[in-house]
């Protein structure tokens, strides 16, 4: 079989070309360089010192800005942080199926990780179990990995629940890492926005949404419905039905509004999500997120 990494590191180099890839590494680099440090001491801020760095809350009762000083760790740890039950196995936007973008993307983090000398490990599983592979660094884990994640996620498997994984992560995962999450199209709740904020007060997190198909995929006949069936529970989907104007009009009315849940709980929890359609959106997707991720720090 040929190697994950290796098809990762293809597509790579077909959908972004090089200076692009470069940006990408570089975005990875100034948006985590000096996150993975342990809080040492406070000092007087002075002109060239970075406004993130600034402790406000002690700056105003001391009466003048005071920094944040910190003592260097060697090495990051990226936990990648995926579903791997039976959502995974549904078709996404671009008409791939889920778990090939998800590969597609943990590979790309994982492998920026790789080539910053940071130490990559596995939290995955659906609703009946969660699993962990510690971080460790080089190529052949990273391949590991998603050989791992690409074997388990199908619809053979349990159905999706990333809350477990993310409990899991909360329960087990000690010190400060970057957690990269991809998932499925979730809808918001307290217990989720609960369980976000607490690991987000422990560690960054940056989120990757892989968007649903269309209701009605392009191309399909209104009256085929024999191809088109729900991952949850096997029912074919009547696209006769999803065809009309006014369930197509309220499909799209309920998509939006659980978009809008979702990425108002990750605001509320201070998360950067993302979002992609397909594979081919991959590296612009998370050039994005580490973007908008290093502003929002």
């Amino acid at each position: 079989m040929t190697s994950l990494l290796h098809r990762v590191k293809s597509k790579m180099a077909i959908f972004a070309h090089r200076k692009a890839r470069g940006m990408l590494d570089g975005e990875y680099g100034s948006v985590f360089r000096g996150r993975s440090l342990d809080f040492d001491d406070l000092r007087a801020y002075v002109p060239g010192d970075e406004v993130r760095d600034i402790d406000w809350k002690a700056s105003a009762r001391h009466g003048s800005p005071l920094i944040r000083r910190y003592v260097a760790v060697r090495r990051q740890t990226v936990i990648l942080v995926t579903d791997t039950g039976r959502n995974m196995a549904a078709v996404s936007r671009s008409g791939e199926v889920k778990k090939d973008i998800a590969v597609m993307a943990l590979g790309v983090a994982g492998y920026l990780a790789y080539r910053h000398g940071d130490v990559v490990g596995l939290v995955s599983g659906d609703s009946a179990a969660t699993g962990t592979i510690p971080a460790k660094a080089g190529e052949a884990h990273l391949e590991r990995l998603l050989r791992h994640v690409h074997s388990r996620a199908g619809l053979e498997a349990a159905p999706s629940r990333i809350e477990d994984q993310l409990d899991h992560v909360a329960r087990t995962v000690k010190g400060r890492n970057l957690l990269f999450v991809v998932a499925d199209e979730i809808p918001a709740s307290p217990a989720l926005e609960q369980l976000l904020r607490r690991l987000r007060a422990q560690h960054e997190i940056l989120w990757l949404t892989i968007r649903d198909a269309e209701l009605v995929p392009s191309g399909a006949a209104p009256c085929d419905g024999a191809g088109y069936f729900s991952v949850n529970d096997s029912a074919v989907l009547p696209m006769h039905l999803a065809a009309t104007e006014a369930i197509a009009a309220a499909y799209a009315a309920a998509t939006d509004e659980r978009d809008a849940a979702r990425n108002t709980m990750l605001r509320r929890a201070g998360i950067t999500e993302g979002t992609v359609d397909g594979s081919r959106d991959v590296v612009s997707a998370l050039f994005a997120l580490l973007e908008r991720h290093r502003r929002a720090g």
